[in-house]
């Protein structure tokens, strides 16, 4: 039992790699992944179908026997896709066999139609083919089929009739044709294992009927209607050993296996629907129902119409509700979110006249304040700053480190200025020399002089970091259009603009805001730099790898 399950785990783990250790939820996702692929399993199935139809197309006048394998085929692809199909092809099969009178290929004909009719669960209709069937004249491998049927549709007949003494003569019957086929049945096969399965299944003998069941389900593979059909029978073992999580997850496999197999006659996502339902999982059972309804609306099960319809009303009916209770808590949050919305209105609107009241006082202030910020940005590069972070530089092993000494320095210098600059202007003000510190404000001077010892700190001690980034930007433009500095100049303009990208700032706003030229003038010389170079749409990435 031990290595059978051992078997039974592996199978699943290799045909469903993307589970982590069979958990539910993992289970459940992909359950839900695969039904949102039910499109490309039905167009693969759809293709096979087509190709069968197109062959037997282009049989048509060969010869009959060909055209009825052909036919069997196709019967085979509509078997559990759809019924009516399957239907007008086994038609089409036991026409071919009447032309070739041929009672063999008759009677097999008459066998697949009540093998459809008994797994859609027309049983009486199946019952009534089988009876036209004489017993003595069936070939030894049609033996098999006709007991088979028989065995399905008498099981079907006890099961759902009312009426005591028929249940009781079907059964018996049933038992009969049960007996009589698993004489004829090779030991161990899938089918003489399943019938012992359901022997111990109906005896509720679960241990033994679970160790026959890993037995079939170690031969079969994900995706194929016998392990859609194991997996469910191992469900319906699990449910009477009232084991819900293993119930819903072999439940959960044969579904999945069902729609990558294109199975429409199907129960497993019906009896998980249920099983959610009565766990409070109103919203995946109610999308799980409604996936059922639409495969038995696509195979034209009257079966499975049956037990969905009773099912389809209660989860329905309380997926309406819950959708109710949402909506109604949907208003509730509409009415609180309406109630804040108001509140803020109000809020800005309070806000707004207390800033209102402050604006007159706030210009005279505002005017100040904007020549301080005009002050900040012209001062932000001082040549002590450069000559300080030059130093730091130097040592590119803890350039990290000493970049957050040189930025608190700088920013320190930055405010000493800064309230210098705010006592004069105090001064001034509390003087009544506000001509005065008008003309002061008016000098550009300084600015331009901070402004050139700017550009040639900023010249030394990038070339300081980058001694040869003029001989690679060079290599980078075309050979006629290579930059030539003059004998006092280290850097010029354009090698300015590119010497901040090499260090990272690629905005042109925030170039200009640091060379102090406006927007265009930059965005002008960088197209005319990049024009110039051998690969225009690669330039710039490589200047950033330049050293």
């Amino acid at each position: 039992m031990k290595t059978l399950f051992t078997v039974c785990i592996l199978t699943f783990s290799f045909s469903l790699s993307g589970f982590s250790n069979n958990n539910l939820d993992s289970l459940l996702v992909e359950l839900e992944r695969t039904m949102n692929k039910r499109i490309v399993f039905d167009s693969a199935k759809k293709l096979r179908i087509e190709n069968l139809k197109k062959l037997l197309k282009e049989s048509n006048s060969t010869s009959l026997q060909n055209n009825y394998f052909l036919i069997s085929e196709i019967i085979k692809e509509y078997e559990k896709y759809s019924f009516d199909k399957a239907l007008i092809f086994i038609e089409k099969g036991l026409n071919i066999a009447n032309t070739l009178n041929d009672d063999n290929l008759k009677k097999e004909s008459q066998l697949k139609l009540a093998k459809l009719l008994v797994t859609s669960g027309r049983y009486k209709e199946a019952i009534d083919v089988l009876h036209e069937i004489e017993r003595p004249e069936l070939p030894e491998k049609l033996l098999d089929l006709y007991y088979y049927n028989y065995k399905e549709g008498y099981s079907g007949l006890s099961f759902y009739t009312t009426v005591s003494n028929s249940k009781e003569s079907y059964s018996n019957l049933y038992k009969i044709y049960q007996d009589s086929l698993q004489l004829r049945l090779t030991p161990n096969s899938n089918e003489s294992l399943a019938l012992i399965e359901k022997e111990f299944r109906d005896n509720r003998e679960i241990k033994k009927a679970l160790e026959i069941n890993s037995k079939r389900l170690s031969k079969v593979a994900l995706g194929t209607p016998n392990y859609s059909l194991i997996t469910f029978e191992r469900s319906l073992l699990y449910g009477l050993n009232k084991n819900t999580n293993e119930q819903k997850k072999y439940l959960i496999l044969s579904a999945i296996s069902d729609i990558r197999a294109s199975v429409k006659d199907n129960a497993s996502l019906t009896e998980l629907a249920m099983i959610l339902f009565d766990e409070g999982n109103i919203e995946r059972a109610h999308d799980f129902i409604d996936f059922s309804v639409e495969d038995a609306e696509m195979y034209n099960s009257r079966l499975r119409f049956v037990n969905i319809s009773n099912k389809l009303s209660v989860i329905s009916k309380a997926y309406e509700e819950k959708n109710l209770e949402q909506q109604n808590e949907l208003k509730r949050l509409l009415t609180f979110i309406s109630i804040l919305v108001l509140f803020l209105v109000l809020t800005i609107i309070y806000i707004y006249q207390q800033i209102k009241k402050l604006s007159a006082a706030r210009k005279e202030l505002k005017k100040a304040n904007d020549q301080l910020l005009s002050l900040n940005e012209k001062l932000s590069f001082t040549n002590s700053d450069l000559n300080r972070l030059y130093n730091e530089l130097s040592d590119s092993d803890r350039i990290k480190e000493q970049y957050i000494g040189t930025f608190l320095n700088l920013y320190s210098d930055y405010i000493n200025k800064l309230d210098t600059y705010r006592k004069m202007v105090r001064n001034y003000l509390v003087s009544n020399k506000t001509k005065t510190l008008l003309e002061l404000t008016k000098s550009k001077q300084l600015v331009d002089n901070e402004l050139n010892i700017f550009y040639e700190n900023f010249d030394k001690s990038f070339l300081h970091i980058y001694p040869n980034f003029v001989e690679s930007i060079n290599k980078l433009l075309k050979e006629d259009q290579q930059i030539t500095l003059k004998d006092e100049q280290s850097l010029n303009t354009e090698l300015r603009i590119f010497a901040l990208i090499r260090l990272g700032i690629t905005s042109s706003t925030k170039i200009s805001k640091i060379l102090r030229y406006s927007v265009n003038t930059i965005y002008n010389y960088r197209v005319k730099v990049k024009n110039n170079a051998k690969n225009r749409d690669t330039f710039e990435d490589s200047v950033k790898r330049t050293s």
